[in-house]
C-alpha cells in the first residue's frame, strides 16, 4: 500500500514537511506529479488486516494502493478479494504482475482512477494511508455506506469522527510521520438513528405510545424517552454499526422501574427487546422502533 501524500498541503507541521521532504527525495521517482508514494511498512499491512478482521468473505477497497500490497495481503493472507486503485501506471503494472506471480489474481485487482471517485458500495472493508485532509474530504462518502463497513488506516485519523479501535506499533526502519511508529485506526461505519422514534408498547391491557429522541454524533448518541408525561433521559447509550442499545428510569408511583433496550437498526426500524424490571420480576418483551422524523445529527 502506499500513502499518496501532497507535498505542498496547506497547515502541516514542521515534523511532517521535514518527513514529507524526506520521502519526496526518497520516492520521487514513482510518484504522480506532487503525489509522494510512501509504501507501508508489511507488519503494519497484517497488522491492519486483523485488526478489521478481514475475511474469506470480505471485499476490501485500498484506496490509494501503491505496489498493491494491501490487496494482495488480504487475498492471499485473509482469503478475500477486492481492488485498488492509483493513478501510477507504474505502480498499477506492477502490481498486477506482483498479484500474477502470487496467484491472486482473479481476487486482487488494481484499477487506475480517482480514489474520490471511485465507488465504493462493493466493499466491507476499507483501507487508506492518506493525509488527514484527504480521510475527512472521502469521510461523508464513507458514512454513507452500510453500517458495519470497517475503515482502517495507517497513520492518520478521519478528524473529529474517533476512532472505535487504535493501536501503535514499532516499526524500527519507518521514517516517514512518527520515525519508528506507526498508528493504525479503526472506525466500524454506524446506523442513522438521529430523529424521533416511536414504539408501541404492551403496558397493560393495551399498548402505549413511547416516542424516543435521539441525538447522533458518528458512534455517539444520547437522547431522551417520552412516557405520558414523562421525558427521561437515556443512559448507558451504546451504537456499534448496527447494533443500538440504551436504558432508562420511568416512575411508577413512589417507585422507579429500570427498563434496558437492546436492537438493531434495520434502516426506518429497529428491532430488538426490552427488559422491564430487575431480578425475579424482570419481564423480557420484543421491541420494534419505527422513524418518524428524521434529524441531520453529525453523520
Amino acid at each position: 500500500m502506499k500513502q499518496k501524500q501532497w507535498v505542498r498541503h496547506a497547515g502541516l507541521s514542521l515534523a511532517l514537511i521535514s518527513s514529507l521532504a524526506f520521502a519526496a527525495e526518497e520516492y520521487k521517482e514513482r510518484g504522480v506529479g506532487d503525489v509522494v508514494y510512501v509504501p507501508t511498512p508489511q507488519i503494519v499491512v497484517d497488522e491492519m488486516l486483523s485488526m478489521a478482521k478481514v475475511g474469506p468473505k470480505d471485499f476490501v477497497i485500498d484506496l490509494g494502493s501503491g505496489d498493491g500490497r494491501m490487496v494482495i495481503t488480504a487475498a492471499k493472507k485473509f482469503g478475500a478479494r477486492g481492488f485498488g486503485v492509483d493513478l501510477s501506471d507504474e505502480l498499477l503494472a506492477e502490481s498486477k504482475k506482483t498479484a500474477q506471480s502470487q496467484g491472486v489474481a482473479d481476487r486482487a485487482v488494481f484499477i487506475k482512477q480517482n480514489l474520490f471517485e471511485t465507488d465504493l458500495s462493493p466493499a466491507s472493508v476499507i483501507t487508506t494511508y492518506l493525509l488527514p485532509s484527504m480521510n475527512e474530504k472521502l469521510r461523508p462518502k464513507i458514512l454513507s455506506m452500510k453500517p458495519g463497513t470497517r475503515v482502517v488506516a495507517h497513520d492518520y485519523t478521519m478528524g473529529d469522527w474517533n476512532a472505535d479501535r487504535q493501536k501503535t506499533l514499532d516499526v524500527p526502519e519507518k521514517k516517514v510521520g512518527t520515525a519508528g511508529k506507526s498508528h493504525i485506526y479503526l472506525w466500524y461505519v454506524p446506523a442513522r438513528i438521529a430523529g424521533r422514534w416511536q414504539s408501541q408498547i404492551q403496558t397493560g391491557s393495551r399498548p402505549e405510545t413511547w416516542e424516543f429522541e435521539l441525538d447522533q454524533r458518528y458512534q455517539m448518541f444520547d437522547g431522551t424517552a417520552r412516557i405520558g408525561d414523562q421525558k427521561l433521559p437515556l443512559r448507558s447509550t451504546r451504537l456499534d454499526a448496527d447494533q443500538i442499545s440504551f436504558q432508562f428510569l420511568a416512575r411508577a408511583g413512589d417507585n422507579s422501574s429500570h427498563h434496558e433496550f437492546n436492537g438493531t437498526v434495520k434502516g426506518d426500524v429497529i428491532e430488538g427487546t426490552l427488559k422491564r424490571g430487575e431480578g425475579a420480576t424482570q419481564k423480557q418483551l420484543p421491541w420494534r422502533a419505527k422513524i418518524v422524523q428524521r434529524a441531520a445529527g453529525k453523520q
